[in-house]
């Protein structure tokens, strides 16, 4: 799977190796986990759908003690 192109708020993408980097083993671990989640749901018998809305809603809930940089 193709990795996102990491952007800053203005659109730019983020240009550091280190931070893409960072940020590219974060999607990963993320990713395996929710795949992990789902495959697990399945095998339980929950329903699919239910599964995929519930971790849209958990991303969704996030929320963060940052600001934006400003660039």
């Amino acid at each position: 799977m193709k990795k996102p192109t990491w952007r800053k708020p203005s659109g730019a993408p983020v240009s550091c190796t280190e931070k893409i980097k960072v940020l590219n083993e974060n999607y990963d671990e993320l990713r395996a986990l929710a795949q992990e989640a789902l495959d697990d749901a399945l095998l339980m018998g929950c329903s699919e759908a239910q599964i995929r809305k519930i971790l849209r809603q958990m991303i969704d809930d996030l929320s963060t003690s940052y600001n934006e940089l400003p660039e």
